[in-house]
């Protein structure tokens, strides 16, 4: 077997690891780069740039036309930002390292001499102008991670030397890089924004000359569909590349860092307990099963970002719990903000950006309901199961009816109208831990529902979960749960109608519409 894996940390190799085919997103970027483009790669956390500015400083190393300085100031400590002295030797030494590295020992000790005479950002144009001329080559500059050093206002002063060099290099006097690439999670324009506040400065940004980056980052079933045939080849295993790309992206969105952690799943825990050497579309639906339950920084990422975010948490609180759709602005602060962490797409309207953080999301969203209500007494497992190791559903939300008919005289009227729908997740959590998953789907209509699809065992149950809007209302979200059941090749479901009225009726019965049986139950 070929000793290659799916790779969910730091930059992708092709040699070492299975990659998506990303060619095409290739071939655009380097179109920039050729055409003397400056611009940022700003996307989200684990979405591609740093293995993209490999492939990109691969490439052009490959030819005599270019030096290529790959720099990454992760790296760098406090002390590289304290003054512009220490900012420009720190610069110089990661040209000089990547010289080194390229055997351009030459202009490794330029840099080397360099450092010596270099204290101020005038100063160090003066050394580009002099490297350039001296190079007699085209000079990319390639600077991942740009908002990770602990003071970035020198940085965005080096970045005004750039821009000024930029807009001279007419000129025979000056010599500047002939391309320039910056990676990381803001823009120029959110970090000067971040660093300062005040309104003056709001758009007199340092990087106006940077030419837009779209370059869709997400991976296509297209681009997936090549990875899977190449592991599937390496590693006699049989799957429908095509059919897995397309679960894999409708769990993922494209989500590169999503795609491969599904893939790694399959690859390293479900296909080794397996009896056949297959991958099946049911097995993304369980590998998404267990990466939702996961602890990891990207994870991490999102909820710290929801948590330090109130209207960001807001926003998607009404998104997914409310199932409410408003028209938002890409242009409005928290609508960027989110799309800046990867937390929603710009797509049919601003949306949650993917499945996966849809279910994430609404775990911790739970998990917090869950330590503010006590839930215990009513919903032990073992008193749901039947013989056959089926879920009674039916006794589920009976349960959880007699559950919210208690505390709808005990408990703050408004916490329970705003998180009922929580306050279900979390009641059936525990109840199909260990043996079963659900998903949900928010389906943005007027009805503003909530579909759960819920997997126990070998058996799939389907409860809608949604607001009381009036007969009329109520009879087209009949008629649409019955199309669900349709689609899922169910013949039962289940709906659950929450009545924001002072007198509810607390009713409970089985309906049959079109040939399906439906238990609706009112809370």
């Amino acid at each position: 077997m070929i000793n290659k894996e799916f790779n969910i940390t730091g930059t992708c190799f092709p040699e070492l690891h299975y990659m998506a085919d990303i060619s095409h997103k290739f071939s655009q970027t380097m179109n920039m780069v050729q055409q003397g483009k400056y611009f940022v790669i700003n996307r989200p956390r684990q979405y591609g740039k740093t293995t993209m500015l490999e492939a990109i400083a691969r490439s052009l190393r490959q030819t005599q036309e270019w030096l290529v300085f790959n720099l990454s100031f992760e790296g760098l400590g406090s002390t590289s930002f304290q003054n512009e002295a220490a900012f420009c030797r720190a610069f110089l030494r990661l040209m000089k390292l990547q010289m080194t590295e390229s055997n351009e020992h030459t202009f490794a000790d330029f840099f080397n001499t360099a450092q010596d005479n270099t204290n101020t950002l005038p100063d160090l144009s003066q050394i580009i102008s002099t490297f350039v001329a001296k190079a007699e080559r085209k000079l990319a500059l390639l600077i991942d991670e740009v908002d990770k050093s602990s003071n970035n206002q020198l940085f965005l002063d080096f970045l005004s030397v750039l821009r000024n060099k930029y807009l001279r290099r007419h000129l025979k006097t000056e010599r500047t890089f002939h391309c320039v690439i910056l990676a990381g999670l803001h823009d120029v324009k959110s970090l000067k924004l971040k660093l300062r506040p005040d309104e003056e400065q709001k758009f007199n940004s340092p990087w106006n000359i940077a030419t837009d980056f779209t370059v869709d980052m997400n991976l296509q079933p297209n681009e997936i569909q090549p990875m899977l045939e190449e592991y599937a080849m390496d590693n006699q295993v049989s799957l429908d590349a095509a059919l897995i790309a397309d679960r894999l992206f409708y769990y993922t969105s494209g989500y590169p860092f999503l795609v491969s952690k599904l893939c790694k799943v399959i690859a390293e825990q479900l296909l080794p307990e397996k009896s056949t050497r297959s991958w099946e579309a049911i097995d993304v639906e369980l590998a998404v099963a267990k990466v939702v339950k996961e602890t990891n920084t990207n994870f991490e990422s999102l909820i710290k970002n929801l948590e330090n975010n109130a209207d960001l948490y807001e926003f998607v609180f009404k998104n997914l719990i409310e199932v409410e759709y408003q028209s938002y602005s890409i242009h409005e602060p928290m609508v960027g903000m989110g799309l800046m962490y990867g937390i929603l797409k710009n797509g049919q309207g601003i949306s949650i950006h993917n499945r996966i953080y849809e279910e994430v999301i609404y775990d911790y969203m739970t998990s917090k309901t869950r330590s503010q209500v006590n839930l215990s007494e009513y919903n032990l497992s073992k008193n749901f199961i039947l013989p056959n190791q089926r879920l009674n559903m039916e006794a589920v939300l009976l349960r959880f009816q007699a559950f919210m008919r208690e505390q709808d005289s005990l408990k703050d009227q408004s916490f329970l109208e705003r998180n009922a729908r929580l306050v279900f997740l979390a009641f059936i959590k525990p109840i199909i831990n260990g043996s079963g998953y659900d998903f949900k789907e928010p389906q943005i209509s007027e009805e503003r529902r909530l579909d759960v699809v819920i997997t126990y065992l070998q058996h799939k149950y389907i409860v809608e979960l949604k607001i009381w809007r009036g007969p009329e209302a109520h009879a087209e979200g009949l008629q649409q749960l019955v199309d669900y059941l349709d689609r899922q090749a169910l013949s039962e479901g289940y709906l659950l109608i929450f009545e924001q009225l002072k007198q509810k009726t607390w009713a409970s019965a089985w309906e049959m519409v079109d040939g399906k049986r439906i238990f609706v139950v009112r809370v």
